[in-house]
């Protein structure tokens, strides 16, 4: 997406400084009965230059299987938090499949975050839209209480975009849609760096998990 573009996107909410410090400009005026987001898909960007600490956060997958973003320091990582009883996520879930298939081998990682769910009933979601990346099975809210001050309490759905150095780049609340996912992605791609194949501290986790 062009630069110009992009700008234009991302002009209902420019951030010069950390993301928790602007929440009251964000839309966040979801009904508290279903506890998820206004579909606004108001967007929130953080300058490179004032972008915070990188984000950390683990767990198991919906598969049982061990996921740590740290592993993918290099890598664009894209982290939406969802649950098959949002509407909103339902909504967004083919985009979201979508632009996987599009990006997944340009140094890039989704990683879904399921929160307040059911084993079954997510794991039916991902069968339904055909979602072929990793979810965390956050019904214990560790992944949430992780990102705090990122995101709102009442998260689902929204959308994380991490720098290659694991900080926060974007923030979507709301239902993302394909076009602007991609060109979040694409965006901060294009800031430079060379995707990790595998990073040290990995490396050494699995050395010690053996």
């Amino acid at each position: 997406m062009p630069a110009r573009s992009l700008r234009t996107l991302c002009a209902a909410v420019l951030l010069s400084g950390a993301l928790a410090g602007c929440s009251s400009s964000l839309n966040q005026s979801g009904a508290p009965d279903k506890g998820f987001l206004d579909s606004d898909g108001t967007i929130a960007r953080v300058s490179v230059a004032d972008r915070g600490d990188p984000v950390s956060f683990r767990g198991e997958t919906l598969e049982g299987a061990p996921f740590d973003v740290r592993d993918h320091r290099g890598q664009v990582v894209v982290v939406n938090v969802w649950g098959s009883w949002c509407a909103p996520c339902i909504k967004e879930a083919p985009a979201l499949q979508s632009v996987w298939q599009q990006v997944r081998g340009k140094g890039v990682q989704f990683i879904g975050v399921d929160t307040r769910d059911q084993n079954a009933a997510a794991r039916a979601h991902q069968k339904r839209f055909g979602v072929t990346y990793p979810s965390i099975d956050d019904d214990s809210g560790r992944v949430l209480l992780a990102l705090r001050g990122t995101l709102p309490p009442k998260a689902p759905p929204s959308t994380l975009v991490l720098d290659r150095r694991g900080r926060v780049a974007y923030r979507v609340l709301g239902p993302v849609t394909r076009a602007t996912l991609k060109g979040l992605v694409e965006d901060t791609l294009a800031e430079g760096g060379r995707p990790a194949r595998t990073s040290a501290a990995h490396a050494s986790r699995t050395q010690q998990s053996r």
